[in-house]
């Protein structure tokens, strides 16, 4: 066993990292990753995970619920351990001011120095990077537009949350917690490893181009030339009054090669809607409407399962709009399930990483 995972739901954040500590006592633990609900005072849950295991790497953020193996959990704290056979090597970075792009630069430097190879020449079936970055920060987008910029390593991660409180995200690093930051991690996996992303929306064959927008505020004005929230609702085919009761189970997408790339819409202010990821001028975007998720999802690990023929380890980044749905559904117990033959941990986001910044979806980075 290469990957151990654990979780904790004790009252105290000092007896939840003692009880993680001792259910991986007996594993040679080099990296942790972690996810832990706000409930654990963020100012001390980084030092006391970095103390409990003083020669790891440990890194995490704060979760707007948890998932482990077999079990979608709030008030918790989940971890993954790896070995030396599970991560050749790993090197974390935090980028402490997510409007600068030089400070993403020099991270991506850092890597390229610390593998004696420049990040723009890295082989990415051979590293992979994990980013996890301060979910109220609005910065995402331009973060994971510099990364791809600069090396074809593949980023996989999901926005920090704080339960739904839309107060306070944290990221955590070797013992210290951030605000307007990110977390990054380039590692160098010692086993085959692969990416799930799914999202359980069909196309309604209603197009919205963006015909007007405040790019920097996520906010579109104009849909088709009309009030942005007119012309929703009348795509929905419900009144501007109702629409937001539609925004879970009909968001828009962006397809590209027939994938579409969810763009949840948060709030109508006005005449305009805003959204939970950038939505530019001249985007041509797809009404969709919610599927199965229970089965989509199912589909996707057996789908993976069977390309790497068996899985040692998954993390998962699920959307908080998710989360919420299966909640609504009375479907969390059904969904957590789907995990529970899958060493696994994971938490609901706020926005989940990979190839840009995404909602209503599932990433998950897979180990064989």
């Amino acid at each position: 066993m290469n990957i151990k995972t654990a979780f904790s739901v004790q009252e105290t954040a000092e007896r939840s990292v003692n009880d993680i500590a001792r259910q991986f006592e007996m594993f040679d633990t080099e990296m942790v990753l972690f996810f832990s609900s706000t409930k654990y005072a963020p100012e001390s849950i980084s030092s006391l995970m970095q103390n409990a295991f003083p020669m790891a790497q440990v890194f995490g953020c704060t979760t707007a619920g948890e998932i482990a193996s077999g079990k979608m959990l709030e008030n918790s704290i989940v971890a993954m351990a790896f070995n030396g056979q599970a991560i050749k090597d790993a090197k974390i970075e935090v980028i402490e001011n997510l409007h600068d792009e030089n400070a993403v630069r020099a991270a991506l430097e850092s890597f390229g120095s610390y593998f004696n190879e420049p990040v723009a020449d890295m082989d990415p079936a051979t590293y992979v990077g994990i980013i996890l970055v301060d979910g109220l920060s609005g910065a995402e987008e331009g973060l994971m537009e510099t990364i791809g910029d600069l090396t074809n390593v593949t980023f996989i991660g999901g926005s920090a949350g704080d339960d739904l409180k839309f107060a306070s995200t944290k990221v955590y690093a070797q013992g210290k917690s951030y605000s307007n930051a990110a977390v990054l991690a380039m590692l160098k996996p010692g086993v085959e490893f692969s990416f799930i992303k799914t999202q359980s929306f069909r196309d309604l064959g209603k197009s919205l181009e963006v015909t007007k927008a405040i790019e920097a505020q996520r906010e579109v004005v104009e849909f088709n030339g009309k009030p942005a929230a007119v012309a929703y609702a009348e795509a929905v085919g419900t009144s501007v009054e109702e629409a937001a009761k539609h925004f879970m189970h009909n968001p828009v997408g962006l397809f590209i090669e027939d994938e579409p790339y969810v763009r949840s819409p948060q709030q109508i202010k006005g005449d305009s809607m805003l959204f939970y990821c950038s939505v530019m001028e001249g985007m041509e975007l797809s009404l969709l409407e919610g599927t199965d998720m229970i089965g989509d999802t199912r589909q996707a690990l057996e789908l993976a399962k069977s390309e790497l023929g068996s899985i040692s380890g998954l993390v998962a980044f699920n959307c908080i709009l998710r989360t919420l749905e299966l909640r609504q559904n009375n479907l969390e117990q059904a969904y957590g399930e789907l995990f529970a033959n899958i060493p696994t941990v994971g938490f609901s986001s706020y926005g989940e990483e990979y190839i840009g910044h995404i909602n209503q979806t599932a990433t998950m980075l897979v180990f064989k």
